[in-house]
């Protein structure tokens, strides 16, 4: 009996379930590169890259193995550009008696596959995958019953589940989240680290070819290419996160500084989210680190927290409350995306230094994200499905699953509070305090009114009256609500119109030389 096993982009994995039991004399790996997966969002060209010249690697590995590898390039003149027309081609060619597959990470994938086994006419296995530490039917479980879901809650019952940073049933320290004591800003006397990045090699520079002929009005650059593109790169990245980096990681999660998009994080998710590594594995190195003592709990705990917590709680929210999860818009939020987060041409410097960051790197870490080009989004009332686009655009790291629960419930409420207990709102005072954009900006979070007052100040407030009916009562914002409530309403008006007057201002959608979505 032969078996066709379909390998995705973003499955990377040696221990990928569709690897199972493979017969080397008898199964054929199906590995393919189509433009449907490229265009259905016009990708960063480092994301393609990234992508592609680790599935090249990854296939050769499996090569190197005697296993017989299927591998369909992106200019092959006879690629059909997608998924399903490359596998009935490939199954024409090899007349299997059974295909076989690991689900995959978006929902409109899994839509495609289950489609399968009518097409092609032929058995389809979709097997769990059993990279992650909870499985969809665990998170299922965990949340039935649940009108709302709190990622805290998730992560202590896996914490107490998998016994990591356990001392019988306490957590280890007497504490679960040491999150108070990783908020300090970045020390202006401070010399960023050096951080760990690769020369591309010869495969990676075929593929940056291909991807700047291809797709030259996609977002980004790849000048700065420095991505590692194969296992050996992975653990190269995690050991030197977890040598020189997570010590340091707890204390400035954090901040921000102009110039240096890295800082002590990790930079491990788009190795993790493309399947180069796994989350045990990472979070097992981690540790060791801790164990050997020069790791202290507060960056541990922080570290492991975003693995074992936000990563596995963000994904069991996407497939437990998808597709419909992506339509709900709590606060009515319409307007258009600035065209600024395309080309980062704008006079607010923190989001020219996130958004320019990003198209030279593929990366920002999550305090840019959320509290930066996410704020920004929410307090402008951003249409929810415009950003969610914008960042499953811009990162190298960035998958549906992972991606859009991020954006819809934590940066932008869009769910009504399903997954956050409230807006991660703030005015210029925060960015303020956790970077040194604020020194070189045109505009001073100190300043209130007139030409040099930060814009955030006036969205912050907007954003609490415009959306006073849906917020005003819950209990984590009833500080900003009580201050509210001593101004008069010619104030309040005040603000209101000036926000909506620099709103009105500012250009929205795609810039010329951009390629937009695929219809």
């Amino acid at each position: 009996m032969s078996t066709l096993r379909f390998i995705l982009g973003d499955q990377l994995s040696r221990t990928i379930p569709t690897l199972d039991d493979l017969d080397h004399d008898a199964d054929t790996v199906l590995m393919v590169e189509v433009m449907e997966e490229a265009t259905y969002v016009p990708h960063h060209k480092q994301k393609i890259v990234l992508v592609l010249a680790a599935m090249r690697h990854f296939a050769e590995s499996l090569r190197a193995e005697g296993i017989r590898v299927d591998y369909v390039r992106l200019d092959d003149p006879d690629n059909t550009g997608s998924f399903t027309g490359e596998l009935e081609r490939a199954a024409r060619r090899h007349l299997p008696d059974a295909v076989v597959v690991t689900e995959p990470g978006e929902w409109r994938v899994l839509a495609a596959m289950e489609g399968w086994r009518r097409q092609l006419n032929i058995p389809v296995a979709i097997r769990p995958d059993t990279r992650f530490y909870c499985s969809r039917n665990d998170f299922a479980a965990w949340g039935r019953g649940k009108t709302s879901y709190r990622m805290e809650a998730f992560y202590r019952t896996w914490r107490a589940r998998t016994g990591v940073l356990m001392e019988g049933d306490a957590p280890l320290g007497g504490r679960w989240n040491f999150d108070a004591d990783n908020r300090k800003p970045w020390p202006a006397d401070r010399a960023p680290p050096q951080r760990l990045r690769f020369a591309p090699d010869a495969v990676t520079r075929a593929v940056m070819d291909l991807v700047a002929t291809r797709f030259p009005g996609h977002f980004g650059d790849l000048d700065d290419f420095g991505w590692g593109v194969t296992r050996a790169d992975a653990l190269a990245a995690l050991e030197d996160f977890a040598v020189h980096c997570l010590p340091s990681f707890g204390d400035y999660q954090d901040a921000m500084r102009t110039g240096a998009p890295f800082l002590y994080h990790a930079t491990l998710s788009p190795y993790l989210n493309a399947g180069l590594l796994t989350a045990r594995e990472v979070v097992d190195r981690a540790l060791e680190a801790f164990e050997g003592g020069t790791v202290p709990l507060n960056a541990i705990e922080g570290f492991v927290r975003q693995i074992l917590g936000w990563r596995e709680f963000i994904r069991g929210v996407y497939w437990l409350r998808m597709p419909g999860y992506a339509e709900t818009n709590a606060l009515a939020a319409t307007r258009g995306l600035p065209t600024f987060y395309w080309t980062g041409e704008t006079a607010m410097n923190c989001l020219h230094q996130a958004i320019t960051d990003t198209k030279r790197q593929a990366y920002a870490h999550h305090i840019n994200r959320l509290m930066v080009t996410g704020n920004f989004a929410l307090l402008a009332g951003i249409r929810p499905a415009e950003i969610e686009e914008w960042y499953l655009v811009v990162y190298a790291d960035a998958y549906e699953w992972v991606e859009l629960p991020n954006v819809h419930g934590m940066a932008l409420f869009a769910d009504g509070g399903l997954m956050s207990s409230k807006p991660y709102a703030a005015g210029g005072a925060y960015i303020d305090r956790m970077s040194d954009y604020c020194g070189g900006c045109a505009y001073s979070p100190k300043v209130k009114q007139g030409p040099r007052a930060c814009p955030f100040n006036d969205l912050y407030w907007a954003f609490l009256i415009r959306n006073a009916r849906a917020l005003s009562r819950n209990p984590r914002l009833a500080m900003p609500y009580r201050t509210l409530a001593a101004w008069d309403q010619a104030r309040k008006d005040g603000i209101v119109a000036r926000a909506d007057r620099f709103l009105d201002g500012l250009p929205t959608g795609y810039p010329a030389t951009m390629t937009p979505p695929a219809p």
